[in-house]
């Protein structure tokens, strides 16, 4: 995994989990900024390099900035922020959700060996099938009596 995807997905979509986390970012700030989705099927949009510092402006003053950086940090290690992130021709984006440059070739490969990973780790948690419970073992009683009818049966 040398070598960035070539294929793109286009623009990737939000979900409405995504909303929830980039709601859970509006609500710290003063006022909406035009990069997070406000509803599923809006584009995830990488972020600019030093946007947080950008963000961080406009904390709500009640707001400790270790809650921003929680709410911030689920957003963009997501799984779906790093699939949009690795995307060919992928735009790192301004507060108001303009694209400003586009992500170097190192970082989409950070985003999508990120992506894969975490896709891995689904699969692997969506896959793991749960084992049928155990029978309990026969108690004595059910040992004799199967032992009874064996030889019932041979004779």
């Amino acid at each position: 995994m040398d070598k960035p995807w070539t294929a793109s997905h286009g623009p990737i979509a939000a979900t409405e989990f995504d909303v929830q986390k980039a709601e859970a970012i509006s609500v710290l700030l003063i006022r909406p900024i035009g990069i997070l989705p406000n509803k599923p099927g809006d584009p995830i949009r990488p972020f600019a390099l030093g946007l947080f510092n950008d963000i961080r402006a406009l904390v709500k003053p009640d707001v400790k900035a270790t809650a921003l950086r929680r709410a911030v940090g689920s957003f963009v290690h997501s799984k779906r922020y790093y699939f949009a992130s690795a995307q060919p021709g992928s735009m790192r984006h301004d507060i108001d959700g303009k694209p400003v440059e586009p992500l170097s070739t190192e970082d989409r490969l950070v985003a999508q060996r990120r992506f894969l990973s975490l896709k891995r780790g689904n699969d692997e948690n969506s896959d793991s099938h749960v084992e049928p419970p155990t029978a309990a073992p026969p108690s004595k009683t059910e040992q004799i009596r199967a032992a009874l009818l064996r030889r019932d049966r041979q004779t």
